[in-house]
């Protein structure tokens, strides 16, 4: 199969912010995700941590998305925002339509799959997709957005309230044939 041609970031058309620092201890950067963050294997959002934000900090949003879906737009498989400022960890599976270990005031705004929670990753057969996991800073306890905003809505408002930004890249190749 011909290589794919590289996606722009998402980011890459935001104005430049500064960074901190998120791991997981789900999510390596540059390595294949692991079959828990697969849709038809385990479709379970990645434990997160983050550390090194601004002061200023009001609450934190946390989304997930593949800029090499075949859609001319991407994918959004995860939207989370109005995080307060005082959580800087979500466990694994915060992100399933249960929510354990999400905050209360927290909102999952629905995914391209059409529902609000973590939708894994499912890229066409034998190709291979980036999934950029992205913790953003807010400078707004609210962002405005509801359960039902589109995942391009929400990008939007973080687009002008986002004060810092990190995020864990990792790619899962699709096996052929499947």
């Amino acid at each position: 199969m011909a290589e794919l041609k590289r996606a722009p970031l998402p980011h890459d058309f935001h104005p430049p912010v500064p960074s901190f620092t998120v791991v997981s201890e789900d999510v390596v950067p540059g390595a294949e995700l692991k079959d828990a963050q697969v849709y038809a294997a385990g479709n379970t959002s990645p434990q997160l941590r983050w550390e090194g934000f601004p002061a200023e900090t009001r609450s934190f949003a946390v989304t997930c998305y593949d800029p090499d879906a075949p859609t001319g737009s991407g994918f959004w498989h995860w939207s989370v925002v109005d995080i307060p400022a005082s959580v800087t960890e979500l466990p694994a599976g915060a992100g399933s339509g249960a929510y354990p270990g999400l905050p209360d005031v927290a909102i999952q705004a629905r995914n391209d799959y059409g529902s609000k929670d973590f939708g894994g990753a499912a890229p066409p057969a034998g190709e291979t997709h980036r999934y950029v996991f992205t913790v953003y800073a807010v400078d707004t306890e609210k962002l405005g957005t509801d359960g039902d905003t589109s995942p391009a809505a929400v990008g939007f408002n973080l687009r002008f309230h986002t004060i810092a930004r990190a995020q864990l890249i990792a790619e899962y190749t699709a096996p052929a044939g499947s």
